[in-house]
């Protein structure tokens, strides 16, 4: 399966100011994969090394941090030399080691030629504790999981995936082009962007042991609560968790903690939320009810909504049956549209450096996504459907003015009078769809 991060990870490769690649991302979303895959290409040898299968690998980084006697230890756990200029070194599930996540920074500072890349199910934790991170040493890339575009790939419909990359005019694509497209996002919608998963609808297009595969990995996640979350904070992790079907199903998802518990506070929840948030799973927006740049400047952290990081797993949590593939169009509105939402937000967070924030006016209108591109914000609306009737992007553009409004639905692509509106098979092609339409209206 191709994954489209293999170009950043050349890039960094070929890059004269190249530092050690922490590669972050959730549990089984092909990390382990994509480094070897990438070193079996562009390497002439891989160093592969795991730090939670064999723990005993922490003391050589325990015992010095001597570059130069650390790559002799692992030269001779692994039986051949680790050179700087053909070897690719990955330290796998490094979180597992403080002293080897501390010793980036002297690979960094005093072995540069070495190429050395890093991942972990749960990195972001580790480096949330301020004497795990190597400030200033490292280079970081976050693998998301598969966008749609990779799913159309991975199911052999590259001359879709073509045609939509070669789109440069704001015409109306015809039905031959639509139709199928819009069958294989329902079936993204319900399999989801985990490589597995993804492996196992394309190679026996049976949605059982797709679920098979989504249940295994929801499984895991209980199991990894349970061993590395704080013993005080384990309850409440799993009860954010599980009652991300219910906050989505809300027509109002702005996410409410006695949803989680009965007289459930932030309080009490707080630390438990940024656990979950730091493992990948789970994506927080925030409430941003001033648009301006940069929109960081003007979060409300108080008000936010929690999404899942994979629509297959939010399916497969919302116990969607299979029998929803039979209609095409009923994935799209499932649980009043939340699978269709929270992929427009996966398709985002995997194509944009700026994280979405929401926006809501007095209560009164919303719009689902604010966008901050280049020296822009945009505001994202979603529709599940081709009903886009809602009042909350008018009352927005006739507020702000932006110079560019977006709408993601089942309606065919447009862009007039200042409104882009998307098809929502189209959703992580919006970066290059918003450079033409700035391009057209200067």
């Amino acid at each position: 399966m191709e994954r489209f991060l293999t170009a950043t990870l050349l890039d960094w490769k070929n890059s004269p100011r190249r530092k050690p690649l922490i590669l972050r991302g959730q549990r089984q979303v092909g990390k382990t994969w994509l480094l070897k895959h990438f070193g079996r290409d562009h390497y002439a040898h891989v160093a592969y090394f795991n730090f939670e299968e064999d723990p005993a690998l922490g003391a050589i980084f325990e015992t010095t941090k001597n570059v130069d006697r650390v790559l002799e230890h692992l030269s001779l756990v692994a039986g051949s030399p680790i050179r700087p200029d053909s070897t690719l070194l990955i330290l796998d599930e490094i979180q597992e080691s403080n002293a080897a996540l501390n010793s980036l920074k002297y690979f960094q500072e005093n072995a540069p030629e070495y190429h050395i890349v890093c991942a972990g199910s749960h990195l972001g934790i580790a480096l949330s504790r301020p004497a795990s991170f190597p400030v200033g040493k490292v280079d970081f890339l976050t693998l998301h999981p598969m966008t749609f575009s990779e799913f159309l790939l991975a199911s052999g419909n590259e001359r879709l995936y073509e045609h939509l990359r070669e789109i440069s005019r704001f015409d109306a694509l015809p039905d031959i082009i639509t139709q199928p497209l819009t069958e294989e996002l329902a079936r993204y919608l319900v399999v989801g962007g985990m490589p597995e998963a993804v492996h196992m609808w394309t190679a026996e297009r049976d949605m059982g042991e797709v679920i098979k595969v989504q249940q295994a990995i929801l499984d895991a996640y209980q199991l990894d609560f349970a061993k590395h979350a704080p013993p005080k904070d384990i309850a409440r992790i799993s009860h954010l968790w599980n009652s991300l079907p219910a906050q989505l199903a809300r027509e109002n998802r702005k996410f409410l903690y006695r949803v989680a518990r009965e007289g459930g506070r932030a309080r009490g929840y707080e630390d438990a939320l940024n656990w979950l948030t730091e493992t990948g799973i789970v994506t927080r927006v925030v409430h941003c009810p001033t648009p301006r740049l940069p929109l960081s400047a003007y979060d409300d952290l108080s008000a936010f909504k929690l999404y899942a990081a994979d629509t297959g797993l939010l399916a497969r949590q919302s116990r969607l049956e299979p029998s929803a593939l039979a209609d095409p169009l009923t994935p799209f509105t499932e649980f009043k549209g939340a699978l269709t939402e929270n992929y427009v937000l996966q398709s985002l967070t995997a194509c944009f450096d700026v994280a979405p924030r929401y926006w809501t006016s007095a209560g009164q209108a919303e719009v689902e996504f604010l966008l901050q591109y280049g020296n822009d914000i945009h505001p994202v609306e979603v529709k599940s459907g081709i009903n886009v009737k809602a009042k909350g992007l008018s009352v927005y553009r006739n507020t702000y003015n932006p110079r560019i409004a977006v709408r993601l639905s089942l309606r065919n692509l447009q862009l007039r009078d200042g409104l882009l509106n998307v098809p929502l098979f189209m959703a992580d092609q919006l970066g290059h769809l918003l450079e033409l339409a700035q391009n057209a209206t200067e």
